[in-house]
């Protein structure tokens, strides 16, 4: 039985894009099935090791030139508990940075690293996957047109529902809040500068993150019934309800574009990788939009992925099964530490009752008059793992 490529990766997300081209550059046969999908109007805050991975690998250049930098995080307790936790400023000089990181327009990157492809080693189909199978050294992957590719490894890109997550017998576990996120671009009346501002309510932050010049980029999570009621009131309605949640700090502000209301869930998994099947992006985890994790954390798999591989001896039949072995024990401390932290983050947000109240208020306060705490904390939020 004759394979068709190194690799196949499936899924045409930011993640998927990124495995597919990083590998091609790194000199392996690539196909690339990435059905079309809607234009992703989202944005992205990339934290410095995920900046510079894309910029090691050759996936963007300067991130000046397409991004805004965030320099430092505002946080303000907007709710009416009775323990509220101290308004804190987080700085990245710090910790001896310009920046934490840089936030992107997601259709931008995407279009970065379509451009950042070689012009040999990549195959670029635009079908879905219909079923996955494993053929002793190989994996095949049958498409919506009956075609069948084979290849030593495949990697699962292709999200939350993963097709390939689930032929390859990898369970989920999954919880769906009660709360969504509602997201759009705004145009204000006093810029935040480079700091990302984070009035925390009682179902969540409601999040102003840079995006050059007046512009900031909304993150704004709340209960799901009550978020698509505003939207459905109308502009006016949803940006008064804007001002109230900013408190005006920043003046009048306008809508900059359409806005979209997500639902929020957590996914992991015991394994992100076994017999010959890598699982990449929100196929192997998916959080709320809390401590800027997505996206950064889907970058990490793809470097412990491409180093998974760089470690494998690719002359061995059965190399696709020791690479995936490889990356689920190269992912498995970073996938449970931040699933943790981020669960147990945005379950705090949540909290309503008194001692946990005063176990958040303690912890930021902690965090705003300990140095080497901070420090350590913004070493985990950005990602720093063995």
């Amino acid at each position: 039985m004759n394979q068709d490529a190194d690799v196949i990766v499936t899924g045409g997300g930011l993640a998927g894009l990124a495995a597919a081209v990083s590998l091609a550059r790194a000199g392996l046969s690539v196909i690339h099935l990435a059905p079309a999908a809607p234009p992703d109007r989202r944005t992205s805050a990339l934290m410095m090791p995920s900046v510079e991975f894309l910029r090691r690998t050759g996936l963007i250049g300067d991130p000046a030139e397409i991004g805004e930098a965030l320099v430092a995080i505002r946080i303000i307790d907007a709710t009416p508990r009775l323990i509220r936790a101290p308004e804190t400023l987080f700085d990245a000089r710090e910790i001896g940075l310009p920046a934490f990181g840089w936030n992107f327009a997601n259709a931008r990157l995407l279009a970065l690293f379509h451009s950042a492809a070689p012009d040999s080693g990549l195959d670029t189909r635009n079908l879905a996957v219909t079923d996955y199978r494993r053929e002793g050294d190989l994996g095949t992957v049958t498409l919506e047109d009956g075609t069948r590719l084979r290849a030593p490894l495949v990697v699962g890109a292709d999200g939350k529902k993963s097709l390939i997550r689930a032929a390859a017998g990898i369970t989920p576990r999954e919880h769906r809040f009660d709360e969504a996120a509602l997201v759009c671009d705004l145009e204000l009346d006093r810029s935040v500068g480079g700091t990302s501002i984070e009035f925390h309510y009682p179902h969540g932050p409601f999040t102003l993150v840079p995006a050059g010049g007046n512009r900031a980029n909304l993150v704004w999570i709340d209960e799901e019934h009550l978020l698509r009621q505003v939207q459905a009131e109308g502009p006016e309605a949803l940006r008064a309800a804007l001002l109230e949640r900013s408190q005006r700090l920043f003046g009048n502000i306008s809508l900059a574009s359409p806005s979209f209301v997500f639902p929020l869930s957590t996914l992991t998994v015991d394994t992100a990788g076994r017999d010959g099947v890598a699982l990449v992006g929100e196929s192997a985890h998916a959080f709320p939009p809390i401590g800027a994790q997505g996206l950064n954390l889907g970058l990490r798999d793809v470097a412990d992925l491409l180093a998974a591989v760089e470690a494998t001896d690719r002359s061995a039949p059965d190399w696709g099964i020791a690479a995936s072995a490889e990356y689920a024990r190269r992912r498995s401390g970073d996938l449970a530490r931040t699933g943790g932290m981020v669960d147990t983050l945005f379950r705090s947000l949540l909290a309503g009752m008194i001692p946990s109240q005063a176990l958040r208020a303690g912890g930021l306060w902690a965090l705003k008059l300990l140095p080497p705490l901070r420090r350590q904390a913004f070493a985990l939020g950005m990602g720093a793992h063995d």
